[in-house]
């Protein structure tokens, strides 16, 4: 597990822009069993792709003219629990931190794995959700 004070930072880039965290698997079955959508953000220390998912996520929320109901994230290597049983949610999908992943009525309709993430600006991965929210969100 990754020390607080390295964590820390990276959860409040998020959890200060509006994200709800999900710190245990009760929290997850809660949130994920709800109907509508949810953007689940699993953040991760991974400088080379989660320096880039953290802006791109809170861009595409704060821009996106249509947004996902539910905004969550869980911390990988941190919220271990958590992580675990947010990726029962998220099969096939092979576990990757960091992910984004939109879901619907508990199903993935949209995913972003790691290896879709680096090299990638900000900017794009938030015109990417942003285009999922449009064919997925009310």
């Amino acid at each position: 597990m990754y020390p607080t004070e390295i964590v820390a930072p990276m959860k409040a880039e998020v959890t200060d822009n509006g994200f709800k965290e999900l710190l245990t698997p009760e929290d997850v079955d809660n949130a994920l069993e709800q109907p509508g959508t949810a953007l689940l953000f699993i953040n991760s220390v991974c400088g080379c792709s989660a320096g880039t998912a953290r802006p791109g996520v809170i861009m595409a929320v704060k821009n996106a003219a249509k947004v996902p109901d539910q905004v969550l994230t869980s911390f990988a290597g941190y919220d271990t629990a958590a992580v675990q049983q947010a990726r029962t949610y998220l099969l096939p999908y092979p576990p990757s931190s960091p992910c984004i992943a939109l879901l619907k009525d508990g199903q993935v309709v949209h995913m972003i794995e790691r290896h879709n993430i680096e090299g990638r600006p900000a900017q794009m991965i938030a015109a990417n959700l942003m285009q999922a929210f449009e064919t997925h969100c009310n």
